[in-house]
């Protein structure tokens, strides 16, 4: 069985190990946060792009069905009801505006929900977060030299093991 940096278990690992695999391990959350930034980001010009699009399309809607539907629309009452022409169409018109007042208001559900997005923001948060748990660590208090040893002493004895 084996350590996930490699080293067989039980072993000690040195600093230099250590700080590599931290390292290792604060790219990978680094590249971990900016995906979710951009997954989160592409969620929300998404939204914002169908609001846009919906906006858009009642627009036209409204531009290029008035004359025809309009029409259509006021002679169809004046054969039912054998009302003025004129009620007729506004009648018509009425009914078209209604039509375009749907397509707008789905518009504006959709751009409420692309404004609420908070890709970025939740990101940004997630990485302070992590930012300060990583200042707040604090090392490994190294255990006293014995009085009976001289720091150049194990100096001398790291260096020649190394």
């Amino acid at each position: 069985m084996s350590a996930p940096d490699g080293s067989p278990v039980g072993t000690e690992r040195s600093i230099g190990q250590l700080f590599a695999s931290a390292t290792t391990d604060m790219s990978a959350l680094v590249h971990d946060e900016i995906a979710l930034a951009k997954a989160q980001l592409k969620t929300d010009v998404k939204r914002g792009l169908t609001s846009g699009g919906a906006l858009s399309l009642a627009g036209l809607v409204l531009l290029f069905s008035l004359p025809m539907l309009s029409f259509a629309l006021a002679y169809g009452i004046r054969t039912w009801s054998h009302w003025n022409l004129a009620v007729c169409f506004l009648l018509s018109f009425l009914a078209n505006v209604i039509v375009a007042g749907l397509l707008a208001l789905i518009g504006v559900v959709f751009a409420k929900k692309a404004k609420k997005g908070r890709g970025p923001q939740k990101v940004a948060s997630s990485v302070k977060q992590s930012a300060g748990v990583l200042q707040n660590a604090k090392p490994h208090p190294r255990p006293e030299v014995p009085a009976d040893r001289s720091p150049e002493a194990i100096e001398a004895v790291a260096r020649s093991s190394s």
